[in-house]
């Protein structure tokens, strides 16, 4: 049964300390407000999965020393250049990388979530990204001689974590057509999410809602965190908040600087 907890720091508290951790892109629903609270907690040795690339989140957790891995297709700040504390881990060789590719993430989503071991991808053949994959396999395709394809295994993370516009009572979240969470939601063991607000009709007693509906049996815990995906937009309802985020990437730019704006506005829980 889906939890609804109080705060988002009783969200973090959920995530274990190593856990493999699924989150979406900054078009998908981030939940930043959650970001905050596990950094708060002090979590260690996350491995981060992005879906199937990330930004200022997992900038904010590496820099906070809450990452032991990444995974991901890419990692930057957009327009505001590339994400300096994963820079300065990547550098320092503090960071274990995996690099991958968008279809490649997706593909190892969806064998966990359809319960079969791997995914077969075309694609990568031939590629610097396959070269250095170890735990990608190519092999003959059983139907057809002389062809070859890459075979990826399932990720199955512990938990994904994103934010969504709302959720009812039983614990069923709308998350629309962002159809990667669904995929997340599907592999993840379970799954935290932070909302916009609680409704009380249940969500899937609406017909216009219940297709774009994620089942509360794919999610362990919802807490109601209003512009929980701040300083990243979400949908209609907010724009990323481009001039904090540019703020943000001259600070990182040093240790000093990112130490500063974690106690500002990470640390300090009323600022955040």
């Amino acid at each position: 049964m889906t939890e609804l907890v109080d705060t988002t720091n009783g969200l973090a508290r959920r995530v274990p300390d190593g856990a493999l951790i699924a989150i979406p892109p900054d078009y998908a629903g981030v939940a930043m407000a959650a970001t905050r609270a596990v950094v708060r907690r002090g979590a260690r040795g996350l491995r981060l999965l992005a879906v199937p690339t990330s930004g200022l989140q997992a900038d904010l957790l590496i820099g906070a020393g809450c990452v032991a891995s990444l995974e991901a297709a890419a990692m930057t700040l957009g327009e505001h250049g590339a994400a300096p504390c994963f820079v300065r881990a990547q550098r320092a060789g503090t960071l274990a990388i995996k690099d991958a590719t968008c279809p490649a993430i997706h593909a190892g989503l969806q064998a966990a979530e359809k319960g079969v071991p791997f995914m077969p991808l075309r694609g990568l053949i031939g590629t610097d990204v396959l070269r250095h994959r170890t735990d990608w396999t190519v092999i003959d395709n059983p139907f057809a001689a002389g062809d070859s394809i890459v075979v990826l295994p399932a990720l199955r993370p512990d938990r994904a974590l994103f934010h969504a516009a709302m959720a009812d009572r039983e614990g069923n979240v709308w998350i629309g057509r962002r159809r990667e969470l669904i995929t997340m939601a599907h592999a993840a063991e379970a799954s935290l999410v932070t909302v916009e607000r609680l409704v009380d009709r249940p969500l899937f007693d609406d017909p216009a809602l219940a297709a774009g509906t994620l089942p509360a049996l794919f999610v362990e815990a919802v807490a109601v965190a209003p512009r929980g995906a701040w300083t990243i937009g979400f949908e209609d309802l907010y724009p990323t908040d481009d001039g904090h985020i540019a703020a943000y990437a001259r600070a990182a730019a040093t240790p000093e600087g990112f130490a500063r704006y974690l106690a500002e506005h990470v640390l300090d829980a009323d600022a955040a």
